[in-house]
């Protein structure tokens, strides 16, 4: 019979088995074998014949890369822009999507696509340009991860060689260190006529190119094998292994990451690759390329792409390194002639850094082959909103519930933050939020909101970071542990208080001005909540029916001069002014336009009736608003809110106050907790005497 022991170990065995027959299911050999594939050159000719892409130089797989996730052009303010899909992150599910950046990110594509095409721009330092926080290091990860998948695929296939070497330890294969195009092993002299041949009836945009040399460790092995068959040079291909190349960070492979240290302490070799000190014994000379370390960032990102952090605090002495780079596709590393290199060149840095670049005239010659690009903050408000709720979802702060308009209001004043003031004397800082937004304004059009953006100077390279907001909201989640609902005015005043000790604002000015538009955002609020707990109140669909109806009913016969047949006493009777300017009044109809506004209303159901529509009040906005304003006075006051405050409310008026309550809960976003707060909230307001200001 078993002991428990045994018993015990037998559970934990199958368990064991179960976890690896799961990791065994969920492997893919096949994929495993074609992303390893190894063959000889022969081979490889075959492949370029079949598919020239392969031998694509970086910019044109970045580019390719980018358009493979697909795009989708929309028009803002009578301007087309394009959306890459690819900057949602769909790679990562969205972890690292890129939001309201569209036309800095078109421009950053186009440059790519002048580049791939070769028209210069494959020449220059990409540098990224902008405030802390707006995205920069962000943008540059999602070009790396989306290298890494896109060489993973069969449209992103690249491919490099290995050496078959022969010493004391026996006969093994060497990688070229630097994952250099296999056609780089055809001799300059025959590379005329190799293109010929395989561009044969090809379009321009198919043709196969070869560009560079071999790189120092492999043209010292060419050469040797060169000696070793006497020239024959189908016999030094017989000694290569084509293999198929992943890019990978991790693995130093295609990408690459520079961070300057302590500008005392910054050494070339890091870029260039340094020599081998144990390995000079071995080869006899500190000039063999054997005994040096092709292990610079610019040399392992060969292929594909290097990122530079904080570009401009490099050395002047790194900075010939990056010139040569970037202009001439050359690197020189230590001893060596200068190598060529195929890859991407992308920098960022933020503004103070950028001011130093351009008062430094040694600098002038890096400024002359450097393409800036602008990467603001986010100035439109529905963008800004979505990072906190990508960063907040449900699945990450479980236990807790964000009340509605919170992430709204902190985006608020974020974005009030970067705008600059209106030069329209009559156009107020939130008014300019809301029309950036997409929301309509009377006399304003999409050519004045074009203005609008054309007048700014330096919009959106200023102000609060997403992270301050972050952080903040971090702060409100976790100051109240027992808690279970986080509301606005949390956030609001976490925001506040943190003015007082912010790193990044340090002038008495500008923490008045970012206070003052914390008190417009709180004003905002206020008209927010009145206006949802008015439609809680005034949410009787059948009421809002019959009031509809009855308008239309008195509409129609106005419009059309006829009269209104009483329901109850069966006469005829003249339209119900009162009634329609009661409604009418509710949205700003002044007394000289109803006639307009009528017209419009009857106009549109008509229209309507013309595709054999029925008309719905909830499909025309003003219409609804109207309704639901006149139906919430109308009931004001057999729900006293006012009340709530009050340590006694009587049972109907608690009753009433519910079914807003669950309505609030139902439509809105709320829950018991931040329901019950809103409508207190609301009701201090009405026990101020702001009865008149909330039904505007």
């Amino acid at each position: 019979m078993n002991t428990k022991e045994e018993i015990k170990k037998s559970t934990d065995s199958t368990k064991e088995n179960k976890i690896i027959s799961l990791i065994k299911g969920m492997q893919n050999v096949e994929e495993f074998k074609e992303l390893t594939w190894e063959g000889s050159f022969s081979d490889y000719l075959s492949m370029v014949q079949k598919n020239p892409k392969i031998t694509r130089t970086a910019f044109q797989r970045l580019y390719d890369m980018i358009l493979s996730y697909g795009t989708e052009e929309y028009q803002e303010y009578k301007e087309k822009f394009i959306r890459y899909k690819f900057f949602d992150d769909p790679i990562d599910k969205g972890r690292d999507a890129i939001f309201g950046l569209e036309p800095a990110l078109m421009k950053f594509v186009n440059l790519f696509n002048s580049a791939a095409r070769g028209y210069g721009t494959e020449k220059r330092v990409f540098l990224l340009h902008g405030p802390v926080g707006s995205a920069k290091s962000t943008i540059v990860r999602l070009l790396k991860k989306g290298l890494e998948a896109y060489s993973r695929t069969e449209d992103g296939t690249l491919y490099s060689f290995s050496w078959k070497i022969e010493d004391e330890t026996g006969t093994h294969f060497e990688n070229c260190p630097m994952h250099e195009e296999p056609l780089h092993l055809i001799p300059e002299d025959f590379r005329g006529k190799v293109m010929d041949e395989l561009n044969q009836d090809r379009p321009a945009d198919e043709r196969v190119n070869i560009f560079g040399e071999l790189c120092p460790f492999c043209r010292q092995t060419y050469v040797e094998k060169n000696r070793k068959y006497n020239g024959d040079w189908a016999k030094i291909i017989d000694d290569i292994k084509i293999r198929r190349l992943i890019l990978s960070e991790k693995d130093r492979v295609g990408i690459g990451t520079f961070q300057p240290k302590d500008e005392k302490n910054q050494d070339s070799t890091e870029l260039t690759g340094d020599i081998n000190y144990r390995k000079i014994a071995l080869y006899g000379s500190d000039s063999d390329p054997r005994a040096f370390n092709f292990d610079g960032e610019l040399n392992i990102a060969n292929r594909g792409l290097v990122e530079f952090i904080e570009v401009l605090k490099l050395d002047v002495a790194f900075l010939y390194d990056l010139l040569g780079a970037s202009q001439e596709h050359k690197i020189k590393p230590k001893k060596f002639a200068q190598t060529d290199i195929d890859e991407v060149i992308i920098g960022h840095t933020n503004e103070p850094e950028y001011k130093k670049l351009q008062s430094n005239e040694f600098m002038e010659a890096l400024r002359d082959r450097t393409v800036k690009i602008d990467v603001p903050y986010i100035t439109k408000l529905s963008n800004e909103i979505k990072i906190y709720e990508k960063d907040y979802s449900k699945e990450k702060i479980r236990g807790k519930h964000i009340a509605p308009h919170t992430f709204e209001l902190a985006s608020m004043w974020a974005v009030l933050t970067r705008l600059e003031e209106p030069r329209k004397a009559q156009l107020t800082l939130m008014q300019k939020l809301k029309l950036y937004d997409g929301k309509t304004l009377p006399g304003f059009t999409e050519d004045n909101i074009k203005e609008l953006r054309l007048e700014t100077v330096r919009e959106g390279m200023e102000g609060i970071s997403p992270r301050y907001i972050q952080d903040k909201i971090s702060n409100a989640l976790v100051a109240d542990e027992e808690g279970t609902c986080v509301n606005p005015f949390m956030v609001l005043n976490e925001l506040e208080e943190g003015l007082r000790h912010h790193s990044l604002i340090t002038g008495d000015d500008q923490k008045k001005r970012y206070g003052e538009l914390l008190s417009d955002v709180k004003e905002e609020y206020e008209d927010m909540v009145k206006t949802e707990v008015q439609r809680a109140i005034a949410a009787d669909e059948e009421a809002l029916v019959r009031l509809c109806g009855n308008y239309i009913d008195h509409l129609k016969a106005y419009t059309q001069k006829e009269k209104v047949k009483n329901k109850y006493t069966g006469a005829d009777e003249e339209p119900d002014e009162r009634l329609m300017r009661s409604i009418e009044q509710k949205i700003d109809i002044p007394e000289s336009r109803k006639d307009d506004f009528r017209r419009e209303v009857m106009n549109y159901i008509g229209a309507l009736a013309l595709e054999g529509k029925t008309f719905d009040y909830r499909s025309n906005e003003r219409l609804q608003k109207a309704l639901e304003l006149k139906l919430f006075e109308d009931q004001k006051d057999s729900i006293k809110l006012s009340t709530l405050i009050s340590s006694v409310v009587d049972k109907e008026t608690q009753e009433k106050i519910d079914v807003v309550k669950s309505r609030m809960i139902k439509y809105y976003g709320y829950c018991d907790i931040c329901a019950t707060d809103v409508l207190n909230f609301v009701a201090s307001i009405f026990a101020r005497g702001d009865i008149k200001e909330s039904l505007q």
